[in-house]
């Protein structure tokens, strides 16, 4: 194992610590939303930034040869949107009684409620070691710099478990994915659902699928016209739902110039017509990530069938053996997506504040586990857990 040095360095762009250098550590994770790419095309299109309100502060520790041994990507963040983990209340609370929320630092992948390492260590490196000067490098930027609290959302659970045995509050909460039970087609899938459940899903793929051309596009198949098409669905339905989107037309470009690899992009349009939806997903080296979807056209159960019917089929295609749908949506439960715990961890210097979000935080994870519990015993397809 190589040891590491005391010292933290703090970085204002990913750029100053260099591809090889944050791959080192991130590529052994095998999770596209931690990758020197995607953080970079992030930062390079200018979604991530100052004027965008997340202000790169990525941390990183050096072993004893002065090669970078581990990083944590973190932002300065002037508010809460982004993150999918919702403090709103909390900000809200501690500004009426006189206190001032922002800024806050956050350990993300931005935009992406996907679980993946935050606390990231070379390999080679004592993960203990590595963790602790991370982690204490956050919180000593956190007082010096004034900022109200430190956010790390979405690590994996050994991370938040051991984060939690250091003091920090813990926060759970859930997601619906899709679990590949060794299935060879989505036939087999089928079968281990009730009998209601397959009819109603081959009705609605039947449905969803008349009249219309649906391809996948991965690798030197995208092109800037499906980019271009994808970008008009991704803003009209973003904007209907939450306002303003938060990625701009140029990251798209540049994840498909740098991620081609990683991208399975599902189109759907009538023949020889312009497409009119579309889904967007990540491949990481063990979970298929659906992130992104639009439509000009409405299309009754189609948004079923590009972000979930063929997610599944494409997993099952691909040997994954898990499917992330994103936030949010009961509705993923009839489908076989089914709830999982996701988590977040908390650091809040005001001991006024810290001390009440403590006590919500542990009524609130009981409450989520119990409604993780209710939902799979009631409501789960899968004729086994019925």
């Amino acid at each position: 194992m190589s040891s590491i040095r005391p010292a933290v360095r703090v970085h204002r762009a990913i750029a100053e610590i260099g591809k090889d250098a944050w791959d080192a550590c991130a590529d052994a994770t095998g999770d596209p939303f931690v990758s020197y790419d995607f953080l970079a095309i992030l930062e390079e299109s200018g979604c991530v930034g100052p004027r965008t309100g997340w202000a790169p502060q990525h941390l990183s520790i050096e072993d004893d040869a002065g090669g970078v041994a581990g990083v944590m990507p973190l932002y300065l963040k002037s508010h809460s949107q982004g993150e999918y983990v919702f403090d709103h209340a909390w900000a809200d609370a501690y500004e009426r009684a006189g206190g001032r929320y922002y800024p806050k630092l956050q350990c993300s992948s931005p935009f992406s409620p996907v679980t993946g390492s935050r606390l990231i260590v070379r390999p080679d490196v004592d993960v203990d070691e590595g963790r602790s000067a991370l982690l204490g490098g956050a919180l000593t930027l956190c007082e010096r710099i004034g900022a109200s609290s430190l956010h790390v959302t979405f690590p994996v659970e050994a991370e938040w478990a051991w984060m939690g045995e250091r003091g920090m509050l813990l926060r759970q909460d859930q997601q619906y994915h899709w679990e590949n039970r060794g299935y060879a087609t989505f036939d087999d899938f089928l079968a281990a659902l009730s009998a209601n459940r397959r009819k109603t899903i081959r009705r609605e793929r039947r449905d969803a699928q008349e009249g219309l051309e649906i391809v996948a596009l991965t690798g030197a198949e995208l092109t800037e016209a499906h980019w271009d098409a994808f970008f008009a669905f991704y803003m009209d339905t973003g904007g209907r739902k939450w306002g303003r989107p938060y990625l701009n037309r140029p990251f798209f470009s540049l994840l498909g110039e740098r991620m081609a690899d990683k991208v399975l992009l599902i189109m759907a349009r009538r023949p020889d017509g312009p497409w009119i939806a579309g889904a967007l997903n990540l491949l990481g080296r063990d979970c298929l990530y659906g992130r992104h979807w639009g439509c000009v056209e409405d299309v009754p159960f189609l948004h079923f069938e590009l972000c979930y019917y063929q997610a599944i089929e494409h997993a099952i295609r691909l040997g994954l053996p898990r499917v992330e749908a994103g936030a949010q949506g009961q509705h993923k439960i009839a489908r076989g997506y089914l709830p999982s715990p996701v988590y977040s961890a908390h650091w809040i210097a005001d001991p006024a504040l810290r001390e009440p979000v403590a006590r919500y935080l542990e009524r609130e994870r009981e409450a989520v586990a119990a409604d993780i519990e209710m939902l799979t015993e009631e409501y789960s397809p899968f004729r086994e857990e019925r």
